[in-house]
């Protein structure tokens, strides 16, 4: 007898055995008990999670000899053949390969006609965003009307390419990618069931790197099973896959934290050793980046591997939260950019020293033997070399600008004179100046823009205040309406005054009123325009 591929093998034939998708599978036998059956079913997800093996399954329930369940028996003839696929009313199309109209048009033809053995006629239509426009009109007239034998299993990975038409006769089901604990728990269940020996290491590689996809997990396992002789072990499976070993992973994330450059390099020396895959080795070090995050947020980590969370725990103290982010950030860009590096090697080396070099320097960086490349920097920029030393110290200081004697200012010319740009302009520009109180600005903000009212923007107009005036000074900010004008409706009052004179300075124009005389004309005010750039 021919060898059987795990993913056929294992591939479930009832909503028992499928694996990682309650919420659709509840509905749908919820549906099949209580006889609430809707003519077209719609499937989404990605590749592998079981949207044809649900639907399939389905099909059996709806056409079991033993009546409709949730539960078909798998041992009439409907139910055997459904699994051998060779049942004559499950009619299976794929749309990559049957996208013409004509082949549509060829497929329903016959849908008036009822079941020839089974109780529904059952189309199953795989990758039906594949379809083309006239198909879809084609289906989308039988959708509308369905015979009451007929029932729709459509399946896709990529709805937003549906109709909106035809994605609203459809109850759609969307699957989720399965987690790697989940699939590492599935490969060890069959590897039980196979007696094939196997290192727990291996199948969580494995699981990661089908990345959701039940059906690539089990293809990474027969490959596997042939590559490692038998016994899945974590060292050739590592060699198998291309990814990297996890201790170098964690070795990598030990020295961005303790900014070692020097050390890093010499670790992706080692690496480099292995042939690796250098996408995937960026890839992991996000994935680990973002567990440290978390940690770092909740105290706690969801990790759905072999990860410790005391190791992540450790790396979310030596690590403050802005250089996780930063290293995050880069790491995916750096991955995204890898295709465009002299070689894989080195896009990867400039990665991890762009993530020394972009990381603030602290006092603790700059006297720390990391070898970062910040870290050498600042400490180049802090301390002169002893040559220099005399001539630095012999500089004068530099002249201390004068205080500001404060006199109540022109609010609106204060706001440009600041330099804010962006929402923290427009929040100042929507402040009137109520005074000032000791150290502290009073400003009163008009209360339809209160959404613009940040901690964040408060403090970056009280910096650029003290900045200008040379003192620490405060911003306190209140709600409510204003004696004064705010500078934007000082500009908007300014600007419908220089619009009106426009228009009588237009009324009055004699080409103006000959043209009306004339012809009858109207000046029609609404088109007149400020053109000029000065808005005075």
């Amino acid at each position: 007898m021919s060898y059987l591929v795990l993913a056929r093998k294992w591939r479930p034939k009832n909503f028992s055995e499928t694996i990682g998708q309650e919420h659709v599978l509840q509905a749908l036998m919820n549906a099949l008990e209580s006889g609430r059956l809707h003519h077209a079913y719609l499937f989404t997800g990605t590749r592998g999670v079981g949207k044809t093996t649900i639907a399939r399954i389905l099909a059996k329930a709806l056409n079991c000899e033993k009546g409709v369940s949730a539960e078909p028996c798998g041992e009439c003839s409907a139910c055997q053949e459904i699994d051998e696929g060779r049942f004559i009313d499950l009619i299976e199309v794929d749309a990559a390969s049957q996208s013409k109209v004509d082949d549509t048009r060829d497929l329903l033809d016959n849908v008036q006609y009822a079941a020839a053995r089974g109780r529904y006629k059952v189309y199953l239509i795989d990758e039906v965003h594949m379809l083309s426009k006239h198909s879809f009109n084609a289906l989308l007239k039988t959708l509308e009307e369905p015979p009451p034998h007929v029932k729709f299993l459509l399946a896709t990975t990529e709805p937003q390419k549906l109709p909106a038409t035809v994605l609203s006769r459809c109850l759609q089901f969307n699957l989720k990618r399965m987690t790697p604990r989940l699939i590492s728990d599935h490969l060890a269940h069959i590897c039980g069931a196979e007696g094939i020996e196997f290192e727990p290491a291996a199948l969580a590689m494995l699981a990661r790197a089908a990345d959701g996809s039940m059906r690539d997990a089990l293809s990474l396992l027969d490959q596997a099973i042939a590559y490692c002789g038998g016994k899945i072990e974590e060292a050739p499976t590592a060699r198998m896959l291309g990814t990297i070993d996890r201790d170098h992973v964690t070795r990598l994330l030990s020295l961005l934290a303790a900014n070692d450059g020097k050390g890093i390099l010499d670790a992706v020396r080692e690496i480099d050793e292995q042939f690796p895959d250098y996408a995937r080795l960026l890839e992991d070090i996000a994935r680990d980046l973002q567990r440290v995050a978390v940690f770092q947020v909740v105290g706690a980590s969801d990790s759905e591997d072999d990860w410790s969370e005391e190791h992540i725990a450790s790396l979310a103290e030596a690590m403050p939260i802005a250089d996780v982010q930063l290293f995050y950030q880069i790491a995916i860009m750096g991955r995204r950019d890898l295709n465009l590096a002299p070689d894989p090697r080195s896009g990867a080396e400039m990665t991890f020293l762009r993530m020394l070099a972009f990381k603030p320097a602290t006092a603790e960086a700059t006297g720390s033997a990391g070898g970062s490349t910040a870290a050498v920097g600042a400490v180049r920029q802090s301390v002169p070399s002893k040559g220099a030393s005399k001539a630095v110290q012999a500089q004068p200081a530099p002249p201390q600008k004068e205080l500001r004697e404060w006199s109540d200012p022109d609010w609106g010319e204060l706001v440009i004179q600041l330099g804010l740009s962006g929402a923290v302009r427009l929040l100042a520009s929507n402040c009137a100046y109520l005074g000032r109180e000791k150290n502290t600005i009073e400003l009163r903000l008009d209360p339809r823009s209160v959404s613009m009212l940040t901690k964040q923007r408060k403090d970056t107009i009280a910096e650029r205040l003290s900045e200008h005036f040379n003192e620490k000074l405060l911003v306190d900010i209140t709600v409510g309406a204003a004696a004064t004008e705010t500078p934007l409706q000082q500009e908007s009052r300014m600007a419908d005054a220089r619009l009106e004179e426009a228009r009588r300075t237009l009324e009055a124009d004699p080409n103006i009123q000959a043209l009306k005389t004339m012809f009858g004309a109207e000046l029609q005010a609404d088109s007149i325009e400020i053109i000029s750039g000065d808005k005075g």
